[in-house]
């Protein structure tokens, strides 16, 4: 089914085509037109992949998540889990980053929480709240995320930042990212340091088609000992590495890099 959407989605209809080209070619300035169309068609391979994949999750099992998206170690988990810590945990729209959550759910360590955007229709939202929360994460509007976490820090909890969703310009720390002038949110390391809480970066890999493998790496066990813009540097560059390594699953067709510095 995914190898049929592929076709109408990128040669019939060329679904954000020019979107997905220009990104390419800003964040790959010595690749060749060939390799730029060659990550183009297997990114939306990939995409089709990904789509079929959130359909199934609607109804996937608990053994079918676990034989799917694995965990390469559990030693950071393990280990706060054991002295009652709590975390937060940076990824990206990388690999299946939504099948990441029941995944982690299903270790039965942290309670999860999910820090995400609330959608203008409100049925949707109902769903999709419904859809990731079957295997007990809890989410949290982005507005509501310090005030949420402050309420619950007595807790053991993962909380969950998606590190490269895009801000605006005045709500922003700039960073060169995929050769480019990126805006990321503050926001993930403001609250890391007022709470001094470890943060984790959550690395993807797909091994084969429907199959995930992550790994959890430490960006820093005491945020308030770390200078200013170092943990967003650090989940940014941490990002851009998984990106090079297997660049046809980032979200390409995400207009990114929609705002410039206010100065420019």
């Amino acid at each position: 089914m995914s190898d049929i959407f592929f076709v109408f989605l990128y040669h019939v209809f060329k679904y954000r085509r020019m979107v997905v080209r220009e990104n390419l070619i800003n964040s790959f300035p010595q690749m060749s037109e060939n390799e730029i169309i060659n990550i183009e068609k297997k990114f939306y391979l990939f995409f089709c992949d990904w789509f079929m994949e959130q359909i199934k999750f609607i109804t996937i099992s608990q053994h079918e998540i676990q034989a799917r998206f694995r965990f390469a170690d559990t030693a950071y988990l393990d280990k706060y889990y054991t002295n009652k810590k709590s975390f937060i945990c940076v990824l990206g729209h990388f690999g299946n980053w939504e099948w990441a959550a029941p995944a982690f759910d299903l270790l039965q360590l942290h309670q999860l929480y999910i820090i995400y955007k609330p959608l203008s229709n409100k049925y949707f939202d109902s769903f999709m709240q419904q859809v990731r929360t079957r295997f007990h994460a809890r989410l949290i509007p982005m507005a509501q995320t310090y005030k949420y976490m402050k309420q619950h820090e007595s807790g053991v909890n993962a909380t969950v930042f998606v590190g490269d969703q895009t801000p605006a310009p005045e709500n922003a720390t700039w960073v060169n990212f995929l050769n480019q002038d990126t805006a990321v949110y503050k926001g993930t390391e403001a609250i890391a340091k007022k709470l001094n809480i470890p943060v984790l970066y959550l690395s993807i890999y797909r091994p084969q088609r429907g199959y995930y493998l992550a790994h959890l790496q430490l960006i820093c066990e005491v945020p308030q000992d770390t200078e200013d813009g170092y943990i967003t540097q650090t989940h940014t560059q941490m990002l851009e590495k998984d990106i090079f390594t297997q660049p046809e699953i980032w979200l390409w067709s995400h207009k990114r890099w929609k705002h410039k510095r206010n100065n420019q």
